[in-house]
C-alpha cells in the first residue's frame, strides 16, 4: 500500500504538493484573520472568558451524576455508581408527573405566549406617531423589570379567595367567589398569563430591531401597486422577521424541559401540587433541601440532553424545509 502511494506521488507530484500545502494554507488563513481582526477578538475576550469560566468550567460538576457524591470526599474520592441515578429517576413514579407538567406548561407557552410578541411587534411597527409608539413600548416593557415576587404578590392580591379584588367584584355582582389559586385546572393558565403579561413586551425588542432593517422603498413600491397596510405587513414585514422567528422557536424548543423555578415556586400550594410539581421544583426539593446532589444532578443532565437533542433535530428540520436554521 505504501509503495502504491509512493508511486502515485512520484507519478503526480503536483497532487501530493497540493495535499501538503492545504493544511498550511488553511493555518495561514486563520492566522491572517486573527491578525486582521485582533482588536475585535480582544474586545470579545472578556465575554469569552466569562462564558468559559461560568458556563464550561462548571460542567465538570456533571460528573457527580454518575457518582454517589459526598461533599466530604469530593469529586475524586466519591464512589462511582454509573447510571444508577438515572435508573432510579426513570423508575420513579414522579418522573411521568414531572414530565407531563413540564411539557404541558411549555406547550401552552409555545401556543399562547410565543406568538404574542410577534403580533405585538407587528402592531407597534404600524404605529406612525413616534410619541405614541414610544409611550406604548415603555408601558409594555415595564412588567419585564418587575421580579416574580412582585408578580406573585399582585396575583394573590387580585385572585385570592377571601380578599382578592376579582372575587370581591364577583360577590358585589351577586356571584359566588371562585377558588382561583387553589383549583388545579387554573394553575397552568395562570402561569401562561403571567408570562405573557410580564415578558411579551420585552420579547418585541428583537422583532422590532429586525423590522427596522426593512428597506422603506419596499413599502413605497407596494403602495404604488395598490397594497393596503395589512397586505404590506403580510408580504413585507412578516417575511423580514421570519428567520428571527425560526431561530427563537428553535431556542425555545431547547428549553422545553425548563420552567421558571421562581414563578412556579411562588405560585404553587398544596392544593395544586399535582400540576405544579415540575423538574425545577423537584430538583430544589430533593436536591437542595434533601441533599441528594448526585441524583438531582442526573435529573438536570437529563433535561439538558433532551434540550440539546431538540435543538439539533429542529434545526435539521428547518434546513430540510428550506430555512436558514440556527447554525
Amino acid at each position: 500500500m505504501k509503495a502504491k502511494e509512493m508511486n502515485m506521488s512520484i507519478a503526480n507530484p503536483a497532487a501530493s504538493t497540493a495535499k501538503l500545502s492545504k493544511p498550511a494554507s488553511s493555518r495561514n488563513r486563520i492566522w491572517n484573520r486573527l491578525k486582521r481582526d485582533k482588536y475585535l477578538y480582544l474586545l470579545g475576550l472578556p465575554g469569552l472568558l466569562c462564558m468559559l469560566i461560568f458556563k464550561y468550567v462548571p460542567m465538570w460538576g456533571t460528573l457527580i451524576a454518575f457518582q454517589d457524591y459526598s461533599p466530604y470526599q469530593g469529586f475524586l474520592k466519591s464512589e462511582w455508581v454509573g447510571l444508577e441515578n438515572f435508573e432510579r429517576f426513570f423508575n420513579n413514579p414522579d418522573f411521568y408527573i414531572l414530565l407531563r407538567n413540564t411539557i404541558a406548561i411549555n406547550v401552552l407557552g409555545l401556543i399562547f405566549y410565543f406568538p404574542v410578541p410577534i403580533i405585538l411587534s407587528l402592531m407597534l411597527n404600524e404605529v406612525r406617531k413616534e410619541v405614541f409608539k414610544r409611550t406604548i413600548q415603555s408601558i409594555v416593557y415595564l412588567p419585564h423589570f418587575l421580579s416574580w415576587v412582585i408578580i406573585a404578590g399582585l396575583t394573590f392580591t387580585m385572585f385570592a379567595t377571601g380578599e382578592g379584588l376579582v372575587n370581591n367584584v364577583l360577590v358585589a355582582m351577586g356571584m359566588k367567589p371562585v377558588d382561583w389559586l387553589t383549583t388545579p385546572e387554573f394553575f397552568w393558565g395562570f402561569l401562561t398569563v403571567q408570562s405573557i403579561w410580564k415578558e411579551a413586551g420585552w420579547g418585541t425588542v428583537i422583532f422590532l430591531a429586525a423590522m427596522a432593517n426593512v428597506d422603506p422603498q419596499l413599502y413605497e413600491a407596494a403602495k404604488i401597486d395598490g397594497a393596503n397596510r395589512l397586505q404590506q405587513m403580510w408580504k413585507i414585514t412578516f417575511p423580514a422577521i421570519q428567520n428571527v422567528i425560526i431561530i427563537l422557536l428553535i431556542l425555545r424548543l431547547g428549553h422545553i424541559m425548563d420552567v421558571g423555578f421562581e414563578q412556579v415556586f411562588l405560585l404553587q400550594n398544596s392544593a395544586v401540587s399535582d400540576v405544579a410539581n415540575v423538574f425545577d421544583t423537584y430538583i430544589y426539593r430533593v436536591g437542595v433541601q434533601g441533599a441528594q446532589f448526585s441524583y438531582t444532578t442526573a435529573v438536570g443532565l437529563f433535561k439538558s440532553v433532551v434540550g440539546l437533542l431538540l435543538v439539533i433535530l429542529s434545526n435539521k428540520l428547518v434546513k430540510k424545509a428550506g430555512g436558514e436554521g440556527f447554525y
